[in-house]
């Protein structure tokens, strides 16, 4: 069986390539790309992100990636954002004063300053709503955050998953077929590789 082909954006912005590791170790034809025609034939798109709004945004446009985002989220392709790809999803962010994807309406808050900021540790999730991605997981996996701020959706609704760090944090979304984690997957241990491999899987048997 041929290892479904996940394209992972590379815009030239932090560890990219630990994201395209994990895919890889979880079954996945994992490619950092910046190929528009690669990413049209993959069979799911992955926006990581880490460092500031304004910056990742800056170096999306400057890519040519921010239409291939619109593309593949239109196409019905599974896309999944990470961390600060995951904020970048949203319409903006309190960080900055940049336009973001807008793929999830919403915006991007800072979490509480009543604690260390940012929460840089394992955190247990509490799941809102069932996702295929967490199937098997349980219901409060732990898992690892290192952010300053989460986002909050125009739609309650597309919250999945969220974690207590002085107050509720959002910390799982879905749209369609767009799920986006603030938590690192690839740094999340066991939980993390789960959430992966289901998202993989899904792309194997998309029954």
């Amino acid at each position: 069986m041929t290892a479904p082909l996940v394209a992972v954006l590379d815009y030239g912005i932090g560890n990219l390539r630990s994201a395209q590791k994990a895919l890889e170790h979880v079954g996945a034809d994992a490619r950092l790309t910046a190929d528009p025609a690669l990413v049209a034939d993959a069979d799911a798109v992955v926006l990581p992100g880490v460092g500031a709004f304004d910056a990742c945004m800056a170096a999306l446009r400057d890519a040519g990636l921010e239409s291939v985002c619109h593309d593949a989220v239109a196409s019905g392709r599974p896309f999944m954002g990470i961390c600060v790809g995951m904020q970048m999803l949203f319409s903006g962010s309190d960080e900055g004063s940049a336009t973001g994807l807008g793929i999830i309406p919403g915006h991007i808050e800072w979490i509480t300053d009543e604690l260390p900021r940012p929460q840089m540790q394992w955190n247990q999730l509490r799941l809102h709503a069932a996702d295929p991605v967490f199937d098997g997981l349980g219901e409060s996996p732990w898992v690892y955050f290192v952010h300053s701020l989460h986002g909050v959706p125009d739609d309650p609704a597309a919250v999945v998953a969220s974690c207590d760090y002085g107050g509720t944090v959002n910390a799982v979304f879905r749209s369609g077929n767009v799920v986006a984690t603030q938590f690192h997957p690839e740094k999340s241990g066991a939980a993390g590789l789960a959430l992966l491999r289901n998202f993989v899987a899904a792309l194997e048997d998309p029954s």
